[in-house]
């Protein structure tokens, strides 16, 4: 069993460099951020997402995080901040008061204590600390928009989601029924273009608005691995706000709200800089919309037209290769779609697609477009004269869930497994096949190469799915 050694006080370890270390002209600055920003209180505020860069950088971004919170809501905090100094396999403690020139934010040794029992990957660690700014910086607002509360503050960095969702859910169990305010401490993108950065940070955003934690981190995996100039991270807090969002998750949040988005270059006067420093102030908050929504008109037909230009490109001599980005954030996030072709009259001529994300969803339409006009080992490759009489859908995919087979209804996409073997029907095959016995005996048999009555038997697993699907104009 763990325990918490004597607790000991935190003196501040960059006052002087990225806040002022005089109390009276620190007191001043942050009650002049907090000033020049709206009065934007958001209820139901489960954790809030703030910049822990300089405060000449980030100060009026993190206002507005702190702006948000509505009065007398809460009676401690739980700070979790990036470790930037020491590598951390869970999450490390501060077994103490985090001094500041404003006073000290107090330790609740107590909650403390209760972290430690509940999970092993939090532990007690004042080194991981040691000259750490992501925490420090945050004092100081919290101090003059919270008061007196007591507070236990964290460092993570972490490279392996599970173990940010546990100590997410453990933070959850801990903080059931308190007036407890979550705060997630990161920046964003680093070191790209500003022009790069307001590609990648809304996308980072998007992904954070999903309220899912692994969508969170394949985002940011996606984006790292394209090799983008200056990009070393999208997001410096990464394990920090994967926790949070779990936790706020557990603890009712359904939804985030952006309150505010710079970068380093719109702060300090250089829009259009070669290397700049996202920064955003965000609000998980509980009651809001849940789910996903659906694609607006211009993602669907931005869609369409990457698939059309895909099989274009191909035609012109081109390799398959990944796009840009787009600047709609939401095609950035990762994504899984089949890519459906039909002739003149109507018939199928290809159809390809992914059911699990790799990539993004506009590299995934783009990449399955290509393959479903080139590379369906059902159909010759598709000719050139044929090409402006085709017809393209694209069958966006949504998460899959296991299911019986007697739950199947008219309308779900259906993946079968079964020893090895696997096969799949977009909902669409309902039109033609409306009867489930006979969708999924054809399904089995057809697609999957097994026995006709195999979806029935035990060993075989059914997930069930939706797509939205969408066609150019004139399509059904």
């Amino acid at each position: 069993m763990k325990s918490l050694p004597s607790p000991v006080p935190r003196p501040p370890a960059v006052a002087g460099q990225f806040y002022p270390a005089d109390p009276e002209r620190l007191a001043e600055t942050v009650e002049g951020f907090l000033g020049a920003v709206p009065q934007g209180r958001v209820e139901s505020v489960a954790a809030l997402l703030s910049p822990h860069a300089g405060y000449d950088y980030s100060g009026k971004v993190a206002a507005c995080a702190y702006r948000a919170l509505p009065a007398a809501a809460f009676n401690s905090v739980v700070v979790v901040g990036a470790g930037h100094r020491k590598a951390v396999a869970g999450a490390a403690l501060y077994p103490g008061d985090y001094v500041s020139p404003l006073g000290a934010l107090l330790f609740d040794a107590e909650l403390a204590e209760r972290m430690l029992a509940e999970t092993e990957l939090i532990v007690p660690d004042p080194t991981a600390h040691a000259g750490e700014h992501s925490v420090e910086v945050q004092v100081p607002f919290i101090l003059k928009t919270l008061g007196s509360v007591k507070a236990v503050c964290l460092v993570m960095n972490t490279e392996e989601l599970d173990d940010a969702v546990v100590v997410g859910q453990a933070l959850a169990k801990c903080l059931a029924g308190r007036r407890t305010l979550l705060v997630a401490s990161t920046d964003l993108s680093h070191f790209p273009s500003s022009a790069v950065a307001d590609l990648v940070d809304p996308t980072t955003l998007e992904a954070l608005a999903t309220m899912d934690p692994a969508t969170f981190w394949l985002s940011n995996k996606c984006m790292m691995n394209r090799g983008v100039p200056g990009l070393g991270t999208t997001c410096c807090g990464a394990a920090a706000v994967a926790a949070v969002m779990a936790a706020a998750k557990d603890l009712g949040a359904t939804g985030m709200r952006l309150l505010e988005r710079t970068h380093s270059g719109a702060v300090t006067g250089e829009g259009d800089g070669p290397r700049v420093v996202g920064y955003a102030a965000a609000v998980f908050i509980r009651g809001g919309p849940s789910g996903p929504r659906a694609l607006a008109a211009e993602e669907r037909g931005a869609l369409l037209a990457c698939a059309r230009e895909a099989i274009a490109e191909r035609f012109a001599g081109g390799r398959e290769a990944r796009g840009e980005l787009s600047p709609m954030a939401r095609l950035n996030l990762p994504g899984s779609a089949f890519v459906t072709l039909t002739d003149a009259e109507g018939e199928l001529r290809g159809c390809i697609g992914d059911l699990e994300p790799r990539q993004t969803l506009l590299d995934s339409v783009r990449r399955n477009a290509a393959s479903a006009a080139f590379a369906d080992p059902r159909f010759p490759a598709l000719c050139a004269d044929e090409f402006a009489g085709i017809g393209i859908e694209v069958s966006v995919v949504s998460p899959k869930r296991t299911a019986h087979w007697s739950e199947v209804r008219p309308g779900d996409g259906v993946v079968v497994e079964r020893g090895g073997r696997s096969g799949v029907f977009l909902p669409q095959v309902w039109e033609k096949i409306s009867d489930p016995a006979e969708f999924l005996g054809i399904l089995c048999s057809q697609k999957a190469g097994l026995p006709r009555e195999a979806y029935r038997q035990p060993g075989t697993t059914l997930k069930v799915f939706s797509v939205e699907k969408m066609a150019e104009k004139g399509e059904k």
